[in-house]
């Protein structure tokens, strides 16, 4: 009688085995059936076959929402967005890219001010009093343990990624998600068997309230995607309403007149940086078609 198949989430991969997690949180080490020929990711939804021991077969891989590259992991749901109230500052350029390379990859940002217990430098406030009208924004201080279980309940059940720059806190949030945080970052390395000369591998911890954490801070391929100039608008969410008011359907929002968004702009509607970062991003895409 054939064994039955169950379905899991590969958690890692490490010297050729897949560790996966199944509905009810057990963890088998699977080798891979032969005729599986995909290259396996963490991430991947999969069904296998288990066996004793907590050893399994992995058979087959379920069709993938999305794959990012760095990390590489798969059907990521969720990517925080992390930047400090202060030291850093805020880059917000930075900031609209990540954003819109998130809603490109089909993934719902989060945007996490952590280090709430310091000032709150400017670029920090235009966060604040702008963006919650479209995303999520999360205050945390992950050294004072401040916002955590609100961010801990926001990402239950999905799978969710770091991005940010260096200096704002990621890791000790991570520290903090997987209940780890009286250990030093290089300490977690070391538990999860890495050390300097250590083969990288991309590991998703299951967290407390439900759901995963990619183990490093990624999503930090910053190039923009191939695509075309019309299609850049409709990532930055923010402008829908007031593009209704565009003369041109296909409107860009640079040069045309009489476009809503630019009014938008002019009356402190559309935060001025955002506008200009889409319009950088703009100008980059625009760029890219002439090369081709």
């Amino acid at each position: 009688m054939p064994q039955k198949q169950a379905e899991g989430l590969v958690i890692k991969n490490y010297s050729g085995f897949y560790y996966v997690q199944d509905k009810m949180d057990n963890i088998y080490e699977c080798k891979v059936r032969g005729k599986v020929k995909e290259k396996l990711l963490s991430g991947d939804r999969v069904m296998f076959t288990p066996l004793g021991m907590r050893q399994g077969i992995l058979e087959k891989v379920m069709p993938r929402e999305n794959q990012l590259n760095r990390p590489r992991v798969a059907n990521v749901t969720r990517v925080l967005v992390v930047m400090a109230c202060d030291q850093p500052k805020p880059d917000l350029g930075l900031l609209d890219r990540l954003l819109f390379l998130a809603e490109f990859n089909r993934i719902t940002p989060y945007i996490i001010l952590n280090k709430c217990d310091l000032d709150i430098h400017e670029h920090a406030m235009q966060i604040l009093n702008y963006y919650p009208g479209t995303y999520k924004v999360i205050k945390t201080s992950a050294r004072q343990n401040i916002g955590i279980d609100m961010l801990g309940d926001a990402i239950s059940g999905e799978i969710a990624v770091f991005a940010g720059p260096s200096g704002v806190g990621k890791s000790h949030m991570l520290q903090r998600l997987i209940g780890q945080a009286d250990i030093r970052t290089g300490e977690v390395s070391a538990k999860i068997g890495r050390g300097k000369h250590t083969t990288r591998h991309v590991e998703l911890y299951p967290l407390p309230q439900g759901g995963w954490i990619v183990d490093t801070p990624g999503f930090s391929v910053l190039d923009m995607p191939a695509l075309k100039r019309e299609d850049l608008p409709q990532y930055f969410p923010d402008f829908t309403a007031q593009a209704s008011d565009c003369k041109f359907s296909n409107c860009l929002h640079y040069r045309e007149k009489e476009c809503g968004v630019k009014t938008a702009v002019g009356e402190h509607i559309i935060l001025s940086s955002r506008y200009q970062n889409y319009i950088s991003m703009l100008q980059e895409v625009m760029e890219r078609e002439r090369c081709y």
